[in-house]
């Protein structure tokens, strides 16, 4: 779908078609194209209408670009990417948004799910304002927009290391090491999609190129400075998360050594009692004119608990159990 607004006269109206002549620099005009999960013959408009680079145009229509941000003759070609945290995944889910600026029009593309996007899309016919600070203006409103849209889903993040921390320490159990190691993989792709677009954002906050103005290039700044408390937020969960799998894997091994030291215990007390009841059960006459009484069943039962008790009062003494 092909969406098309162009501001004159101080009035944002929505049009079918592009008038060639908003599209030079003198002309007065700010033209918004959005397409949203164009189809081959929609996405000619870049090629056909625009006239961009067929590097640009080629990219545009990919649907699994990395964020990067590239001057071409006349116009900036910007990739960034919204995300959405699928906790049932283990991921960040990301959607391209294409974004072509040039001096009085912006071109987004993308597969029609951008909430930023859509959000501004909508306002458009009621607010004059979105497109009267310029294609430039409009491209930093969108970024803004898609940027905000990150903090909730870090922390949903956030929630979850949280509750994961918890269980570590409250109640540790073997299961927890695939929940842990999935985390992981989330901290992971959260840090994939940040970089990158923190470094595309910096570079329109340095003002590398001529159509963001000083003015921008301040706003470009804000949004740079929260891509980078996120990307730190990004290494701190990274850092919680080995200090987890430390913690629970020392909480496995002291667990197994109480185990192992349990059962060396009950191993150490049956071996006399093992040796007892061989000697007595050999096929010999039994000392001291028991025979076969009942009182020697008696007597060797009695020696076998003296014995229990003995090892295990040393074995308390000596601080191993």
């Amino acid at each position: 779908m092909v969406t098309i607004f162009v501001h004159q006269d101080g009035r944002t109206r929505l049009v079918d078609a592009i008038d060639p002549a908003w599209l030079r620099p003198d002309s007065g005009c700010v033209v918004w194209a959005d397409l949203a999960a164009g189809t081959p013959e929609e996405l000619r408009i870049l090629s056909d209408v625009f006239h961009f680079h067929e590097l640009a145009v080629e990219d545009a229509q990919s649907e699994a670009q990395h964020p990067k941000v590239e001057s071409y003759d006349g116009y900036l070609y910007l990739i960034l990417h919204g995300i959405h945290f699928q906790e049932a995944k283990h991921r960040f889910a990301t959607h391209d948004v294409d974004f072509l600026l040039g001096d009085t029009y912006l071109v987004t593309v993308h597969n029609g799910t951008s909430r930023s996007i859509s959000a501004l899309r909508d306002l458009c016919p009621r607010n004059t304002q979105i497109l009267a600070e310029g294609a430039a203006g409009l491209l930093y409103r969108i970024v803004d927009a898609m940027v905000d849209h990150y903090r909730p889903e870090v922390d949903k993040l956030e929630a979850k290391v949280s509750h994961v921390e918890d269980a570590v320490f409250k109640n540790p159990k073997p299961q927890l090491m695939r929940s842990i190691l999935a985390l992981k993989r989330d901290v992971a792709s959260l840090r994939h999609v940040t970089l990158p677009q923190r470094d595309a954002v910096g570079r329109l906050a340095r003002r590398e190129f001529r159509q963001i103005n000083e003015g921008l290039s301040y706003r470009f700044r804000d949004v740079y400075d929260h891509l980078v408390r996120q990307a730190d937020e990004a290494t701190l969960f990274l850092d919680r998360i080995t200090g987890l799998l430390d913690a629970h894997l020392s909480n496995q091994s002291n667990q197994l050594g109480r185990t192992m030291r349990v059962l060396t215990v009950i191993a150490t007390i049956f071996m006399p009692l093992t040796l007892l009841s061989g000697l007595f059960g050999m096929n010999v006459p039994m000392p001291f004119g028991l025979g076969d009484s009942a009182a020697g069943f008696f007597v060797i039962a009695t020696s076998m608990l003296a014995v229990s008790g003995v090892m295990l009062w040393i074995f308390r003494k000596q601080d191993w159990i």
